[in-house]
Order: C-alpha cells, then structure tokens, then sequence
C-alpha cells in the first residue's frame, strides 16, 4: 500500500499515525486540545520526536483536559520544566497552559471548539488533490485565518504553518496524496 511519502516506515509510531489517525476528521473537543498542544510542542522539532512523548504528555497534562490544563499553576510549569518525558521548553509549557484558558472561552462562546474549528471550514473537510508533497501548502488562506483569530483570543504557538499541520492532523484539511491508500478513506469517515 502506498502511503504519503512524509511518513518514514522504520517508525512504527510514525506509520501507525499516519495509517490510522492522520487526517481522519476529530469533532472532540479532548482530542482537539491535545493535537492543538501537541502542533504547537513540535514547532521546530521532528513530529516523530513529539510522537515518541505523546504518552508522557498526556501524563504530563492531565490526559489535555483544557479545564485541568487551565488552572496549572507556576509551580505546575515548573515540575513539567523538570519532566524529561516531554519537550521542556518554558515558553511552550506556559502556552499550553495559555491556550487551555483561551480554548475554555472559546468552548464557552460557541458550545464547544469544534464547532468553532470547523465553522472556519463550512463543517465539512477540505479535500485538495495533492498529487505529491511538493503540492502541499505550509500554509494558506484557512490557516492564516484560523491563526489570527487564536491569536487574538490569547493563544500563542499558533502561527499560520502551526495551523496548517493542525488542520491537516485534525482531517479538516485532507492533506494526504492523491496515490495514498489512506486519501480516499478518511473522506468516508466525514
């Protein structure tokens, strides 16, 4: 089976990923926190080095409840600053904490986060044909939007390119290629 060529085989997690949750569409809001944490941690970092922690960070962030997540504390920041099982970088871990306030507000404006995430999509996926992955955007119209609006609801580690491999690990962006056994699948799961 052909599979999008970012994904490196030798990588159990990697492939598994890919094969099983990439780009399938998410409408939990957990789920959505998690991978929105989770795209911002990796900013500058391999996705696979982020994958090898996943669990770590769930441990870490109270398996990314936002309302836990929330009322971390200074003294919470600093024992994940001292947690080796995730990236210990001071600004990321405050921006988890940041933006779990900011997804609470949103959830509380438009009765969850998805509903807000995925009104910026007309509710359905977006689903170009990208015939390699020399065709896919880093970024794009919905990205650039999706990213100011967060930012001007406090949150932080949600630039344009964030956004766009947010989108795509939600499925509101349906970013595999064209001759990947997975394209056609994650449209029937919309």
């Amino acid at each position: 089976m052909t599979q999008c060529a970012w994904v490196n085989p030798a990588s159990r997690e990697n492939a598994e990923y890919h094969d099983t949750e990439w780009g399938v569409p998410v409408h939990d809001d957990i789920r959505l926190f998690e991978m929105l944490i989770l795209e911002g941690a990796q900013a500058g970092l391999s996705w696979e080095t982020i994958l090898k922690k996943r669990e770590n960070y769930r441990a870490a962030f109270k398996g990314f409840d936002p309302a836990k997540v929330a009322r971390f504390t200074e003294k919470d920041c600093e024992r994940l600053m001292a947690n080796e099982g995730i990236v210990r970088n001071r600004l990321k871990i405050a921006s988890a904490v940041k933006n779990a306030r900011a997804f609470l507000a949103i959830q509380k404006e438009f009765g969850s986060f998805d509903r807000f995430l995925w009104n910026f999509a007309g509710g359905t996926p977006v689903t170009p044909r990208y015939a390699s992955i020399k065709e896919i955007p880093v970024r794009d119209e919905l990205s650039d939007r999706i990213s100011k609006d967060l930012k001007k609801r406090g949150m932080s580690f949600v630039g344009s390119t964030i956004i766009m491999a947010y989108l795509q690990a939600v499925g509101v962006i349906n970013a595999h290629t064209v001759d990947c056994f997975r394209h056609d699948e994650v449209l029937r799961h919309a």
